[in-house]
């Protein structure tokens, strides 16, 4: 693959460039298997379905053609119905924004599914890697396919490209 050069203009970056260095949806860390690609997680409904609604330009059209988006927040657009995210404001604090990724981790896995990588990685996926204790305590308390069960975390997890509807 030759390496292309994306360049990002929006409200939160200007001029930010960063390099697609391997195919699209390819050649994953093998510590980070998610099970749901960006595109599928749109379409099922994540984020109270506000999200990447000023940075769609940066990331393939067909990922928004069945996405469930709002201009407010709206956890009813969410798969499971239910708000399971911090406000952006909290993320920051807690120090989980870095600048080249300002919008946290869903921004980071898209670039990085389009085939970005970048020294922020290994952190990333140490953080994808933390939410597997939320899916034990969905398979501890509840029957597969009970998806009245846990609806918050199973929509939290969902927030993270793992696909609780198998749980």
């Amino acid at each position: 693959m030759k390496a292309r050069i994306v360049t990002v203009n929006d409200a939160l970056q200007r001029k930010y460039r960063y390099t697609l260095t391997t195919p699209v949806g390819r050649n994953f860390d093998p510590e980070f298997r998610p099970q749901l690609t960006p595109k599928e997680m749109l379409e099922l409904g994540v984020f109270d379905g506000h999200y990447l609604n000023n940075h769609r330009k940066e990331f393939p059209a067909a990922w928004f053609k069945k996405a469930k988006l709002s201009a407010t927040p709206d956890p009813k657009l969410n798969y499971f119905g239910v708000h399971a995210s911090q406000p952006w404001a909290v993320w920051k604090k807690k120090g989980w924004i870095h600048p080249q990724d300002p919008l946290g981790w869903f921004q980071w896995y898209c670039r990085y599914y389009m085939g970005r990588r970048s020294d922020d990685d290994a952190r990333q996926i140490k953080r994808w890697k933390a939410m597997r204790r939320h899916i034990w305590q969905i398979k501890k308390n509840c029957k597969v396919g009970d998806f009245d069960c846990h609806r918050k975390q199973r929509q939290a997890v969902m927030h993270w490209a793992y696909d609780s509807r198998k749980m």
